[in-house]
């Protein structure tokens, strides 16, 4: 008869795989001489030189692979014959071993061959699009196996001008977003999927002459889904909720991968209240730094503003009333400082019960089938972030803690790691072993 009550236990317990342990990043093999604004994306070249896409400082550089300069490719300045533009571009893999660059100013993308020159320039895909193809908190886009360029779209509409005499409704953002699928050749578009994404906290207060402000709160924990492209094509949608990976291949194919374990921490009221406060702190320092023309500190691990690394504060405003009518205005203040604006955030009863695994842009995949996922740090710490890796299959199979102060920025062949490295000198680019 015990026999027979214990047998459910053993089977449940067998049913939940634990989790593999953390390891440490493998070895430093090269660190950049030069120092950088930022390190938005790194994409290796076939003879092991790397494309840097620096925006804070808006130029792509090519380094050797001793992580050198070597090369501006293009930047802001008349120094070179390409200009990177008046916005932050976005760097990603194209057709075999060749890069596109692209550059939201000019709504179009140049196309870098494998030895690290621009050799054409061709349009991008819809105007309404370009911006979430600059990476970070967007996600990273990619091709699938079929050549279709896969990217969100903008999940919310600005509010159109009310009609004459009508009073301004401001519109409730929706809480997903659409993946798309662009052909560059028959510029034709399709959805792949949606995916559920950060709805801001908008509040309205009438100003004296008869206006209405619109503002939006900043939550620093927001559950949400992210997703990426995996090196063979495959579109993975990585579920918050309840953390598991949805795959989608070229041919149409869906899997639904099982649950992957995790610590998952419920927050009180108490333990709500604080991270409210830590990070108003954090977002005041990072501030009064950036105004006064540095760079963004570090913030504390696990912090999920900026996409797990680099802070971004989206600051959206609307007024209505007056002989203007409506008027909008949206400011990405992406660590250049003297634009950044006062954050708020949302009441702390408005954090979720239990701590999300990850935050917005946290979702890489490396050039061997893999997720890797920044996961939120459980418990407060100042060592590196813990990286979940997920195989193709949404299993997952490693979890690996970078160096404290460093996010992953892009991968290489035979399992290389490239991340951005703040430390007390400024900002490096370094090359580690998976």
């Amino acid at each position: 008869m015990s026999a027979l009550l214990l047998f459910p236990c053993l089977a449940t317990a067998q049913a939940r795989p634990a989790s593999p342990p953390v390891r440490q990043l493998g070895a430093t093999v090269a660190t950049s001489t030069e120092l950088l604004g930022s390190v938005a994306a790194v994409r290796q070249l076939p003879d092991g030189r790397v494309l840097v896409n620096d925006q804070a400082r808006r130029r792509l550089i090519l380094l050797d692979t001793t992580l050198k300069t070597v090369a501006t490719v293009a930047d802001s300045t008349s120094s070179t014959a390409n200009a990177y533009g008046a916005q932050a571009g976005g760097l990603l893999a194209f057709r075999g071993d060749s890069s596109l660059f692209v550059d939201p100013a000019s709504l179009s993308m140049l196309v870098i061959d494998p030895a690290g020159k621009i050799v054409r320039v061709m349009a991008a895909p819809r105007p309404q699009d370009v911006t979430f193809l600059t990476g970070g908190l967007f996600g990273n886009p990619g091709f699938d196996a079929q050549g279709r360029m896969i990217y969100r779209q903008f999940g919310t509409q600005m509010p159109a001008r009310p009609a004459p005499g009508q009073p301004f409704v401001m519109p409730t953002p929706p809480d997903s977003a659409a993946l798309v699928r662009f052909d560059l050749a028959s510029r034709k578009l399709d959805t792949a999927g949606y995916f559920k994404v950060y709805r801001p906290s908008m509040t309205m207060t009438r100003e004296e002459n008869g206006g209405m402000r619109v503002t939006t709160k900043i939550n620093p924990l927001p559950l949400i889904d992210d997703w990426a492209v995996l090196s063979d094509g495959t579109l993975a949608i990585v579920r918050g909720r309840e953390y598991r990976v949805d795959l989608l291949s070229s041919d149409g194919t869906r899997r639904a991968g099982g649950k992957i374990p995790f610590d998952w921490q419920r927050l009180t009221d108490s333990m709500k209240v604080a991270y409210i406060d830590t990070m108003k702190a954090v977002m005041e320092r990072a501030r009064a730094v950036m105004v006064a023309g540095g760079p963004a500190p570090a913030g504390p691990q696990g912090a999920t503003l900026g996409g797990g690394g680099q802070m971004v504060v989206i600051s959206t405003e609307t007024r209505s009333g007056g002989a203007g009518g409506a008027v909008q205005s949206m400011t990405v203040s992406k660590g250049a400082g003297d634009h950044m604006p006062v954050p708020t955030f949302v009441s702390p009863s408005e954090l979720p019960d239990y701590k999300p695994v990850f935050g917005p842009g946290s979702v890489r995949a490396d050039a061997d089938g893999r997720l890797w996922v920044r996961t939120i740090a459980t418990k407060r710490t100042n060592d590196g972030a813990i990286y979940d890796v997920i195989d193709n299959t949404g299993t997952l199979v490693d979890r690996v803690q970078v160096p404290a102060n460093s996010v992953i920025a892009g991968f290489g062949r035979g399992g290389i790691v490239f991340l951005g490295l703040r430390d007390k000198g400024g900002l490096r680019l370094i090359k580690a072993r998976s």
